[in-house]
């Protein structure tokens, strides 16, 4: 009888490693279908946001360009779903998309629980509070009795209860489903107050009718480490888009440009940069990529310098600084990548 049941047991396992093996890969999916396909927010000026042609730009939309570029050597090759917060992390674990690009902070939860993992930082954020300049608010602690309005499904909330809560101040919570709609809420007076991660502040106020009557209060109540996320389970797949950013990050600090980059990949005699480019060492094959995908993600997309400051640096209408942002090598910066060897 022993016997028997250990039988049973050995075929029910091989016939699970059968199926698991069978089951098609997320690389294997997106070759078959032809194009990435991930999930952005409903407009985020600088994130992710479409115009009125449906042309989507942004932080967000280039980490999805950068997997495309990666795979097919074609930055357009990425076609975008817009998320509300509430609907974002069921689109992923439900396969509707193969990666999340949405300004999604990086929790606890949200990584042990969800079925999902995040891979590599894209943006160091922080909450904060937006206000109107002729209140005369001149910080988060005026803002005991304040009506609040905020996006439903975010971390957000939470942050802003805790932060109250903890200076023991008075507030009334304004919840709504989606973002612009806590937007209009705060442009027509419903609620004094208007409170998300700093750069969504910075992106959302250019929306407004005038941009310069509202200021954004120099606290940050929370940590808001934003980055792309995938369904547990496929290593492979995590291992690209989180490669993807690295590049990105390796290139700039390199001084490898979408612009130099084939200049440098003839006649650079760097071993390391030679390796990243994809001359020698083929270490595209490890991630079931194409020698040259590296240089294409800086080729197609830019090295992470490049995205910045086209989405959200100082010479766009969100003037963000690179902060927290900046390399590694630089006063305040923390953004590394491993090294490709």
């Amino acid at each position: 009888m022993k016997s028997n049941v250990c039988k049973l047991l050995s075929t029910a396992a091989i016939a699970a490693t059968i199926s698991a093996g069978a089951a098609a890969s997320t690389l294997e999916d997106v070759k078959a279908k032809g194009f990435v396909q991930c999930g952005v927010s409903t407009g985020v000026p600088g994130f992710s946001n479409a115009d009125d042609k449906g042309n989507w730009t942004g932080l967000d939309v280039d980490a999805c360009r950068a997997v495309a570029s990666a795979i097919f050597g074609d930055a357009q090759k990425a076609k975008f779903t817009p998320l509300s917060a509430k609907e974002r992390l069921t689109a992923l674990q439900s396969g509707e998309i193969d990666v999340l690009t949405r300004n999604t902070t990086w929790t606890y939860t949200r990584d042990a629980s969800l079925g999902l993992d995040f891979t590599a930082v894209n943006f160091y954020d922080g909450q904060g509070f937006m206000v109107r300049k002729d209140l005369g608010v001149k910080s988060a602690m005026d803002l005991d009795g304040a009506t609040v309005c905020t996006e439903q499904g975010t971390t957000t909330e939470l942050n802003m209860a805790d932060f109250f809560r903890k200076n023991k101040l008075s507030y009334v919570p304004v919840v709504v489903q989606k973002a612009d709609e806590a937007l209009a809420a705060y442009d027509s007076g419903r609620c004094d107050v208007y409170t998300t991660d700093k750069s969504g502040l910075a992106a959302h106020r250019t929306k407004l009718a005038d941009p310069s009557a509202h200021v954004i209060l120099p606290e940050t109540i929370s940590k808001e480490p934003l980055a792309p996320v995938v369904r547990h389970g496929d290593n492979q797949w995590k291992d690209i888009v989180t490669w993807a950013l690295f590049v990105q990050v390796n290139a700039e600090e390199m001084g490898i440009t979408s612009k130099n980059v084939a200049k440098i990949k003839a006649e650079t005699n760097d071993p390391s940069i030679k390796r990243l480019l994809g001359v020698e060492g083929d270490m595209g094959s490890q991630l079931g990529l194409p020698a040259d995908w590296a240089y294409n993600i800086i080729a197609k997309v830019g090295n992470y310098g490049e995205v910045f400051e086209r989405n959200i640096g100082p010479s766009t209408p969100l003037d963000i600084p690179r902060g927290l942002n900046a390399l590694w090598t630089e006063a305040g910066g923390i953004m590394y990548a491993p090294p490709v060897r």
